[in-house]
């Protein structure tokens, strides 16, 4: 006689990306419904200051930008007042005016995080910023979340995975207990003059605008083929975005986690995923670009023991 043996879920770390006023209004309610379906809970990472996402539009003059936006067809995907945002008119301040949002995932049991104060500001000049304008980014963005939530939150994403090193030393000044700024393979801890940085957990699976129109992938084959993706024994981390997921790709996102269901994934926040500190390897940040976006991202690297 045999008996059916229950074999461990795959965890996989679930990261939504908030990045503007109409993702954060629109979208993360619906992602909190749909969670809720299934029983899961998500890191959450807000961007709490003016929604000028719509200046990004002067990237169309980069090839690459231009290529992504028709191939993700996002006018239709985003929608126009998120792609004019902050462009003809001032950008709304996102937790000024949708506080009770994010209260109220807080309240749903999911991780709240720091995603950016202005996100377009942190992702088209961080590079660029002094010591000073970075620390005064976050400083921003934790005051305006400290006021929503009436506690500090303890973790952080960068904006656009957009990250230095220099980030990641004023990142240390905030005692955040993990950051997850970088794409990679495994948890690690950056090593920076001599100093061992707050652990990093980076997104490991691509983001819907990175496949689709890549490769044959389309909406009718994208979940089968980021779900291929996950794989057992391994780091798996998945960004979400509060604009896509949570509006106008919901139905296919639903779809989704009702296959991982069937395919025995379990959806985590990230601060899930911390080992024990003695555990967690030394690594090193580099800038590198990856498919399917325009410029360069932050990377992981070497690790060493």
């Amino acid at each position: 006689m045999t008996t059916d043996v229950a074999t461990d879920p795959i965890l996989v770390g679930l990261r939504v990306d908030v990045d503007t006023y109409r993702g954060t209004r629109d979208g993360v309610p619906r992602l909190i419904e749909i969670l809720a379906e299934f029983d899961l809970k998500a890191s959450f990472f807000f961007s709490v200051g003016p929604d000028n996402m719509g200046r990004h539009l002067w990237r169309l003059l980069k090839p690459k930008f231009l290529l992504k936006m028709l191939r993700s067809k996002a006018a239709s995907l985003y929608g126009w007042d998120i792609l004019l945002r902050g462009t003809f008119w001032p950008g709304a301040q996102i937790a000024q005016r949708l506080g009770a949002v994010i209260r109220a995932t807080d309240k749903a049991g999911h991780e709240i995080g720091l995603h950016a104060w202005d996100h377009h500001r942190w992702q088209s000049k961080v590079e660029q910023m002094s010591a000073a304008m970075i620390q005064r980014e976050i400083q921003l963005g934790m005051e305006a979340l400290t006021k929503v939530l009436g506690r500090r939150v303890s973790c952080s994403a960068a904006a656009g995975w957009k990250c230095t090193e220099q980030v990641l030393l004023e990142k240390e000044k905030f005692g955040f207990a993990y950051n997850s700024d970088c794409r990679g393979s495994s948890v690690f801890k950056p090593r920076i003059l001599n100093q061992d940085c707050t652990a990093q957990i980076p997104v490991t699976l691509p983001t819907y605008d990175e496949m689709v129109g890549q490769h044959g992938v389309t909406d009718e084959n994208y979940n089968g083929q980021l779900l291929a993706m996950i794989k057992p024994k391994q780091l798996n981390v998945l960004t979400i975005h509060a604009e896509v997921e949570g509006i106008a790709k919901a139905a296919l996102f639903r779809e989704f986690l009702q296959r991982a269901r069937q395919q025995h994934i379990m959806f985590v926040p990230l601060q899930q995923l911390v080992p024990a500190m003695e555990q967690i390897p030394r690594g090193s940040i580099c800038a590198q670009p990856i498919a399917g976006r325009e410029g360069t991202l932050c990377w992981q690297t070497r690790v060493v023991n």
